[in-house]
């Protein structure tokens, strides 16, 4: 009796595995689908090497965000345009430097609010962007950025955000921590010796 217990909850939690297995991999192909420009580009690949929250990259709390985004819209059944849900998902934080590093030419001492307009600024050289996309990297630090968004996308990804960096602040979701990248020769020289 005892054994037919065990194995049926075992299959349920294999069942449950599988299923969200599937779910994470269809998002994953939604993400990729709607911003596989954005996934390839070697700046947006550059934010494997900066930390965001905990020890999670910016690029992963990114992906991160448009995950949650596209879960928070399915769940609630939001609907809206959600190419660029996940595109500006991907971009609302791409301000492309190392905010835990103090510089007194740059401070980003107040980064809550300093980045999105970086972001922004950053996304908007390299990327041809909607008004919707730029709402979303514009104003998803809401309520810091004072104007609250207009556009739905704008507020499920300034939801997602909130969500993403209150678990990765205290680590219920865990980052691998930064690849570092960029040894100079003269670094690669030293440790051969």
């Amino acid at each position: 009796m005892a054994e037919r217990k065990l194995g049926q909850r075992s299959k349920r939690k294999r069942e449950r595995w599988i299923k969200q297995y599937e779910k994470q991999k269809e998002l994953r192909k939604q993400i990729h689908n709607a911003g596989s420009d954005i996934l390839a580009s070697e700046k947006f690949l550059s934010t494997k090497a900066h930390i965001q929250h905990g020890n999670m990259t910016v690029n992963d709390h990114c992906m991160n965000v448009a995950k949650y985004s596209l879960a928070i819209s399915d769940k609630l059944h939001i609907r809206c345009n959600r190419r660029e849900l996940i595109r500006g998902a991907l971009l609302h934080d791409y301000f492309l430097y190392d905010w835990h590093v103090g510089d007194y030419a740059k401070p980003y001492k107040l980064h809550g609010f300093y980045h999105p307009g970086r972001a922004l600024k950053n996304a908007s050289a390299e990327y041809d962007l909607t008004d919707r996309e730029k709402e979303i990297i514009k104003k998803h630090m809401w309520p810091l950025t004072v104007i609250p968004p207009k556009h739905r996308e704008a507020w499920i990804v300034s939801m997602a955000d909130k969500w993403c960096s209150l678990m990765e602040t205290f680590h219920v979701h865990k980052g691998h921590g930064a690849v570092k990248t960029g040894i100079t020769e003269e670094k690669a020289e030293n440790t051969d010796k």
